[in-house]
């Protein structure tokens, strides 16, 4: 007898439906799943087969094949469990029941319990895209899974209540209340007001919060860039509902999304270390998984010790920089995940970190002070909007009482500009200035006359390059947006020229 189900297969945060189809034929007991199914799913077997005795159902001694269709594509994963043992539960004539229209997701365990299984959220966002109404998921995920609007959340928590749903027995499980999309209220460990001193750093950083700018600090070791950089995230605006729906689709794919936390609420924070792999950094694998420029998508990704990532690891920052996402390509087929995220590099000033400190003296030759400035490649300085200077903080400023600008009242200001920059782009994908495109830029970015000449003479002074050139013009809108500047004026343009990227020895 021949039984069908239907589950997800995703392949990067895209996917296609899969129709399992299980025959049970006489014939010497064997068991087979068939459709390119990687080690996890041919592990299943034994999965199945211990849950399906465990769950007081008896496994037929028969010959047993499961097809995932459409077989032209690798299935990777466990989410498959559940659908190939309700099949056979189907085709061996142990159940009775209608499931043409749900979508059977999840991992089950020897005893025939449902477990958290990886990638729910945009699973069940693809069945509802499908036309499918009702999706079964492990009550473990069912608050991930109710973020999706329009299908109805049947959580299980195994095999067996399953089962008694579908045949009738009893009611199906109540769904779960939509999680709050607000901030979920956790304190910050860091704040701006806890950093003393660094006033224009801290501008700066505003400015870059209010644009979405990338970010490179210079300075000597023990100057606060890293608490700077962790600041940055307690400035930016809170989550739209739509950017916490991609964040929290890209954590399940990557089975970072803890259980119990449906939906990433707060910007995330990524900090690599600069012995990570280029895979590590971009995303990749076999079977392509995102990376941590990926997870750090609609927050910050820091890059301490800048230099030391390495020529080729800065150098494949360029395109997603630029284009936003990053395409991986595999035998199989190309994946692109999204990568809209605010880089923010922290380096010192050369090897041992002194150059050009007042108190400490430097130890390096002026050749390894050049070779180790040069390996922030021109071109990957063209894409860095922000370069600031952090210098040593003295004793005064450590030693006294005073406090600064908390984060909620910078927040507040980077908040109001990025509405002027949402109404500004009512219509269009964009969301803050530094996604501005060369016609954008043209429509938007309207200078005065004063402010027009000063960027002539920059353009010649400094050789900017076209794209430096509209990079200043997108830095020079925001800083007018947080004066609430309907045009670009002299003293926007000027900060925003002092803000380019320079190394020089």
């Amino acid at each position: 007898m021949l039984a069908k189900t239907m589950t997800c297969a995703l392949l990067g945060l895209d996917g296609t439906i899969v129709e399992v189809e299980v025959d049970i034929a006489p014939g010497l007991p064997s068991f087979t799943v068939v459709g390119l199914p990687d080690a996890a799913i041919q592990e299943s077997r034994e999965r199945v087969r211990a849950a399906v005795r465990n769950s007081g159902f008896f496994f037929p001694m028969k010959r047993v094949v499961a097809s995932l269709a459409p077989a032209d594509f690798k299935k990777t994963g466990p989410a498959y469990d559940l659908p190939i043992a309700l099949g056979i539960l189907l085709s061996s004539g142990q159940l009775r029941a209608q499931v043409k229209d749900i979508v059977f997701l999840g991992e089950l365990s020897l005893e025939g319990k449902l477990r958290h299984t990886s990638g729910i959220l945009p699973m069940v966002s693809l069945a509802r895209d499908h036309g499918f109404r009702r999706v079964i998921v492990p009550a473990e995920d069912a608050l991930e899974a109710a973020l999706v609007d329009g299908v109805e959340i049947i959580p299980v928590t195994s095999l067996a209540q399953m089962a008694s749903f579908l045949s009738g027995d009893i009611e199906a499980p109540q769904p779960p209340e939509r999680p709050v999309f607000a901030d979920d209220g956790t304190a910050a460990n860091f704040d701006m007001s806890h950093i003393k001193g660094q006033e224009h750093v801290k501008r700066a950083l505003e400015v870059a919060a209010a644009g979405a700018h990338n970010v490179v600090m210079s300075g000597p070791p023990g100057s606060g860039k890293t608490m700077l950089a962790r600041a940055l995230t307690t400035i930016l605006p809170p989550l739209t509902n739509d950017e916490a729906l991609e964040v929290t689709k890209i954590y399940s794919v990557s089975g970072n999304l803890p259980p119990g936390t449906p939906l990433v609420r707060r910007r995330p924070f990524r900090s690599p270390h600069y012995t990570t792999s280029a895979a590590g950094l971009v995303g990749g694998g076999h079977q392509p998984r995102p990376g941590e420029i990926t997870l750090s998508h609609r927050g910050v990704l820091f890059l301490d010790e800048l230099p030391e990532f390495g020529h080729s690891m800065l150098e494949v920052l360029r395109q997603p920089l630029e284009d936003r996402v990053v395409t991986i390509s595999r035998s199989q087929g190309t994946v692109t995940f999204p990568a809209n995220f605010m880089l923010v590099g922290a380096m010192n000033p050369c090897p041992c970190g002194y150059y050009g400190d007042p108190l400490k003296e430097c130890r390096c030759a002026p050749s390894q002070i050049t070779r180790y400035q040069t390996r922030l490649s021109g071109p990957f300085l063209d894409r860095v909007d922000i370069f600031v200077e952090v210098p040593r903080v003295d004793y005064d400023k450590l030693s006294g009482d005073h406090q600064g600008e908390s984060s909620s009242a910078i927040s507040s200001r980077v908040t109001t500009a990025r509405e002027y920059q949402t109404v500004r782009f009512t219509g269009s994908r964009l969301t803050a200035n530094n996604d501005m495109t060369a016609a954008d830029i043209k429509k938007h970015c309207k200078m005065d006359a004063p402010a027009e000449s000063l960027l002539k003479t920059a353009m010649r002074q400094l050789s900017l390059s076209a794209r430096g050139f509209h990079r200043t013009l997108k830095l020079s809108r925001t800083i007018a947006d947080l004066d609430a500047s309907e045009q670009i004026k002299t003293h926007h343009m000027a900060e925003a020229l002092q803000y380019r990227p320079r190394i020089t020895v």
